[in-house]
């Protein structure tokens, strides 16, 4: 089986689960407990957030677990929008815009920047909507449905600049420990998942700034410094932890390598079918395409038939026949619903983008071949 859908969730890092079993066969003590086992889970818990920490900010920020980047995502946006207006754009994963949805229902004025061609946010439509009202920009760093890449570091030095008060906030599951970044002072929250890197489903987190005050979410025993309350998922914390340090050792080599295969896949697509939806400096790790005339879901069913494993986009929004991000980059009716996403991961080898470009052109040959 050839598996390209990792932007939807990707296969748990081997030796970083095997490390972390330990924890569920041996020392599965509740890291609250007071007891010494207890405090050694405890120890345990505090070294992963070290690391992971580490691998993108300083000593200025901190680090929430939290069950996933839809869990980060809301802990964010609920914590910090609680007046005035609230922006973010078009192109935001639906764990952001359900949430934005939410804060107009409970009477908190939403802005929506609108995106450009390429499927990053229009930066000045962005800043024209922030006012001395703003209270929250969230921005996602990774588009998942395009690829993408918003600078977030620049956009939140220039929505401090109009507004210092506003807190910024970017969805980075989809670039997290797959693009070479560093969180800089403005940013102020910024959420990530496991299984998008090789861990768990059901494990995350959220980088605050220390400064921030941020406001629980859920409640209970206090777990998180009381911003989390919730005995702690110590296997999806330790694993998360691992497949992180796998991910940043080999980043820019895997970033580059990725990079040729993405470029490599488009152009042995049939350039008379399918067209580059993605852009082409977004992230290495995404290849969206349209193709005209086919129907992207039949076309992933006719591949799964020939052992190849690809998306229509989000997975979370998969309910929804066409994606809402690239209607809002203007893609034009005739390729939405042709619409497919390769993700990859460092696993992913040139023999298996060579076979699936291969099959995706025979699979579309024989769905025109019927129309």
């Amino acid at each position: 089986m050839i598996y390209l859908d990792n932007a939807a969730t990707t296969r748990p890092d081997g030796r970083a689960l095997g490390a972390a079993l330990s924890f569920t066969e041996e020392q599965y003590y509740n890291p609250s407990a007071g007891y010494a086992g207890g405090a050694a889970v405890r120890s345990a818990v505090e070294r992963a957030r070290a690391s992971l920490l580490a691998h993108i900010a300083n000593e200025k920020f901190a680090l929430v677990f939290t069950s996933g980047g839809t869990e980060s995502d809301n802990l964010a946006i609920f914590s910090s929008a609680k007046r005035g207006n609230a922006v973010t754009t078009a192109g935001e994963h639906a764990a952001v815009e359900k949430s934005f949805a939410a804060l107009r229902a409970r009477g908190i004025e939403t802005r929506v920047a609108p995106l450009l061609g390429d499927g990053r946010v229009d930066a000045d439509a962005l800043l024209s909507l922030v006012d001395e009202k703003t209270t929250l920009v969230s921005v996602v760093h990774v588009g998942s449905e395009t690829g993408a890449v918003n600078e977030i570091a620049a956009l939140a030095r220039a929505v401090k600049k109009k507004n210092p008060r506003c807190i910024f906030h970017s969805d980075g599951v989809q670039a997290f420990g797959k693009i070479p970044f560093r969180l800089t002072d403005e940013i102020d929250l910024y959420s990530v998942s496991a299984h998008k890197i090789g861990g768990l489903k059901g494990s995350g987190a959220l980088y605050r700034r220390r400064s921030l005050h941020t406001e629980a979410q859920i409640f209970g025993g206090g777990q998180e410094s009381g911003l989390r309350s919730g005995t702690e998922n110590v296997l999806g914390i330790l694993a998360f932890a691992g497949a992180a340090e796998d991910k940043f050792r080999t980043l820019r080599e895997d970033y580059d390598r990725l990079r040729a295969y993405h470029d490599e896949l488009f152009a042995a697509l049939d350039a008379s079918i399918f067209t580059r939806l993605s852009a082409r400096d977004g992230s290495p790790y995404i290849l969206t395409v349209g193709g005209r005339g086919l129907r992207g879901e039949v076309l992933v069913r006719m591949l799964w038939d020939r052992g190849v494993v690809v998306g229509t986009g989000s997975a979370c929004s998969s309910k929804h026949p066409r994606s809402r991000a690239l209607e809002a980059c203007g893609v034009e009716d005739g390729l939405l619903d042709g619409v497919l996403r390769f993700s990859f991961a460092p696993q992913t080898s040139r023999e298996e983008i060579v076979s699936a470009a291969k099959a995706l052109n025979d699979c579309a040959h024989e769905f025109l071949s019927k129309v």
